[in-house]
């Protein structure tokens, strides 16, 4: 309706996502005058999207919460770029491409447009993320699961092409303790701040869950094994290191695999939990749902490795299994 009224080259929508320190913008949709449409851009790799930097009038408009405008990139007519608040500040742009300049009334018209597209975008954001801790929540995680292992497929046909990714379920120790002797309100409040020390460990292109509870997953993009392990060793230090209000030292427990084509994420995530009990790894045990998921537990099983909070083991003595190098 924008761009026929306008009589606009183009009219796209774009969600403002928060990459650690960076914000990059993601193409929710694209219409253009002769009728073609470009959907949403893939979001499993945020480093191959733009910074709101990259562009001046990105970068103004979310800076000034203001409607930009400037000459569009082919230097043929004019762009205006208008911001879509959120709770959390600028979620997405509406940019508008025309051969000429919007007049007041026809921005005017574009403004009340964009109360709807905002409602739609938040509601985006709240279906995709914990409401809690603004992490990706657990739904998010299976729906993106597959797109991983396809992902993970390409790769394992030249495996020198690209390091693995890499699957971690981090747990809070003693987190029940935590609730019951200092009540619900601080135990929402360690969740909160373990899920910003997770945020800082990490790089961008890293996606972080909150599974449920007080458990969290992060899927580490592309890391050997080395790499893997002082990641996820960094956030355990982080979490021992850190002066919770009131409630003091905190641990966390992280059980990670290198991602596999096969690998089912129930078992997976079965697996990187039994890890975390205080019990050897010879009494792991795959549940009854088959052979084929039976052996795909036993693989999962010989790759894990496990990070203990409180009872952190020499470097040299934190494997489960045979871990993949």
């Amino acid at each position: 309706m924008v761009a026929s009224f306008l009589n606009a080259r183009t009219v796209t929508v774009y969600r403002v996502l928060n990459d650690g320190e960076t914000q990059r913008v993601a193409r929710q949709i694209s219409l253009r005058r002769d009728g073609t449409e470009l959907g949403p851009e893939d979001l499993n790799d945020l480093h191959s999207l733009p910074c709101v930097n990259s562009e001046l009038a990105w970068r103004e408009c979310v800076l000034l919460h203001d409607i930009v405008h400037d000459e569009a990139a082919d230097g043929v007519g004019w762009r205006s770029v208008f911001p879509l608040d959120g709770e959390r500040g600028v979620i997405g742009m509406l940019e508008i491409v025309a051969n000429e300049g919007l007049r007041a009334r026809e921005a005017s018209l574009v403004t009340g447009i964009l109360r709807i597209v905002r409602n739609h975008l938040a509601l985006l954001d709240y279906g995709e993320r914990d409401t809690l801790t603004g992490l990706l929540n657990r739904k998010t995680f299976e729906t993106t699961f597959g797109k991983m292992l396809a992902r993970t497929a390409r790769l394992a046909r030249d495996p020198a092409s690209c390091d693995p990714s890499w699957l971690a379920v981090i747990d809070i120790d003693r987190f029940k303790s935590i609730n019951d002797n200092f009540g619900h309100l601080f135990g929402d409040e360690v969740l909160l701040l373990v899920a910003r020390l997770i945020r800082s460990s990490f790089r961008g292109a890293d996606q972080l869950f909150r599974f449920g509870g007080e458990e969290f997953i992060v899927v580490l993009d592309r890391a050997g094994a080395e790499g893997a392990e002082v990641a996820f060793d960094r956030l355990r230090l982080a979490v021992q290191n850190f002066d919770f209000p009131q409630v003091g030292g905190v641990t966390v427990s992280i059980g990670y695999t290198a991602i596999q084509p096969r690998d089912v994420p129930a078992s997976s995530i079965a697996f990187l939990r039994q890890t975390q009990r205080p019990q050897p790894a010879a009494q792991l045990r795959a549940p009854d749902r088959g052979r084929q998921a039976a052996g795909q537990d036993h693989e999962v099983r010989s790759r894990v490795v496990l990070i203990r909070g409180a009872l952190a083991a020499p470097r040299g003595q934190m494997n489960i299994g045979t871990t993949t190098r």
